[in-house]
């Protein structure tokens, strides 16, 4: 009976060979964090809101990519593996300013509350503001 040389190879050199090419990076830690929006007038639950997280580098700018989630009728959202570092919360909503802020996330559950403001009045050149009258000098 004839034998190949590859079969008769010891199978503990093939065994020790594998941490060479199989090392396990470590685990990147990963939280879940769950946003409450609301109004801020009232405090009553936004539905329907765009919460968007994006990864923040070090030097600030925001990476690609990144996550949409939409709020429930009690304006919750949250999601489950977010990985630890900065990211930038944004939040949009029909009827509302745009919220944006970045976080550091750095625990394993984060509970971030967004309270959403109404579009502030336009400025007018034409109309009287009061703050203008204390600037001027009397004649």
């Amino acid at each position: 009976m004839k034998t190949s040389r590859f079969f008769t190879i010891p199978l503990l050199i093939v065994f020790s060979l594998a941490p060479a090419w199989a090392e396990k990076k470590p685990a990147i830690p990963l939280a879940t964090v769950n946003f409450v929006v609301l109004r801020d007038e009232n405090g009553k639950p936004v539905r329907n809101a765009a919460v968007v997280l994006h990864p923040v580098q070090d030097n600030g700018k925001q990476e690609r990519g990144g996550i949409e989630l939409k709020t429930d009728p009690d304006g919750k959202a949250g999601y489950d593996g977010v990985p630890y570092g900065k990211m930038r919360i944004q939040v949009l909503a029909s009827g509302f300013q745009t919220f944006g802020n970045d976080y550091d996330i750095g625990r394993p559950s984060v509970d971030i509350t967004i309270k959403l403001k109404r579009p502030g009045g336009q400025y007018s050149i034409y109309e009287e503001h009061p703050s203008d009258k204390k600037d001027q000098k009397p004649q």
